[in-house]
């Protein structure tokens, strides 16, 4: 294929100053990610940027999860660099950097044409949910069930369980959420089986990960949050076919967009007693 792109355009790694021009380029698209979310998005992978007259006019990050597994996403090109093949070469640039791990992405209806041609192929739909709850009906718990503040050391409880429920080793990550977030912990029978971490994000906070055996747990976590902060702007990304939209929509939590999944490579091991109910984010997955 014959690249397009403007003779001038150079690709460079991303770093923290081309942060402030990043968080402008999402703003312009309407995301509501803060500048503080793109500093947590990259001290916990790495990015490239494509730059023009000194101008930074496009982003793509990554983020890779042991040897086998990565996700990749923030792929922005500003408005006036569009239809120049910007977007394919930053897109290979981070392909390139990844090697051969499963990539997964999220990928908007415009973007999912050009990750088809790179590989990707869709698995699934994830649907974006937010608003605010104002009463929450409590949960029906199980006669052994109980959801429980997140302690220190649930830590590797949690790691595992994500584990499980992604296929992908995003241990360091989940250490880090664990500090900077609030969470709960399902148990049964006293053995922890899922669990939800709450902390803020875009425009209000963000329910997410969730990971519990199925929609009851799912219900039971969730409840715990929207509950005990009725009335504050909340967001959750989740699989359309996990049983949570119809839901969350009674609630107050209207979705307001779709994006696919998409993944390139070899499918990643999942263990169906521990189920992805809501996002961290959707790049990070």
């Amino acid at each position: 294929m014959i690249d397009a792109s403007p003779p001038d355009l150079a690709l460079r790694g991303m770093e923290s100053d081309d942060l402030a021009r990043a968080h402008a380029l999402s703003r312009a698209l309407q995301w509501p990610h803060r500048a503080e979310d793109w500093d947590f998005l990259l001290q916990r992978g790495w990015g490239v940027v494509a730059e023009r007259d000194g101008e930074v006019v496009g982003t793509a990050m990554a983020w890779p999860f042991g040897p086998k597994a990565a996700t990749l996403g923030m792929v922005i090109v500003a408005r006036e660099a569009q239809g120049m093949g910007v977007g394919r070469r930053l897109m290979q640039a981070v392909l390139d950097g990844l090697g051969d791990r499963t990539v997964m992405l999220h990928a908007t209806a415009e973007g999912l044409p050009l990750y088809r041609t790179l590989g990707f192929e869709p698995a699934g739909t994830i649907l974006q949910h937010q608003g605010a709850a104002f009463s929450v009906p409590l949960p029906e718990l199980l006669p052994d069930e109980r959801v429980r503040p997140l302690g220190a050391s649930d830590t590797d409880t949690i790691v595992d369980l994500d584990r499980r429920a992604t296929g992908m080793d995003r241990g360091e990550l989940l250490q880090v959420l664990a500090e900077q977030s609030q969470g709960v912990v399902l148990t049964r029978g006293h053995e922890p089986v899922g669990f939800a971490l709450f902390r803020r994000f875009g425009r209000g906070y963000v329910v997410g990960p969730t990971v519990a055996p199925d929609l009851g747990g799912a219900k039971a976590l969730i409840s715990h949050w929207l509950g005990s902060n009725a009335g504050m702007f909340c967001r959750l990304d989740v699989p359309d076919d996990c049983g949570l939209p119809g839901w969350l929509d009674g609630l107050g939590l209207q979705c307001v967009g779709r994006v696919t999944r998409m993944v390139r490579g070899k499918a990643l091991p999942r263990d169906p007693a521990a189920r992805t109910f809501s996002l961290v984010t959707q790049a990070l997955g």
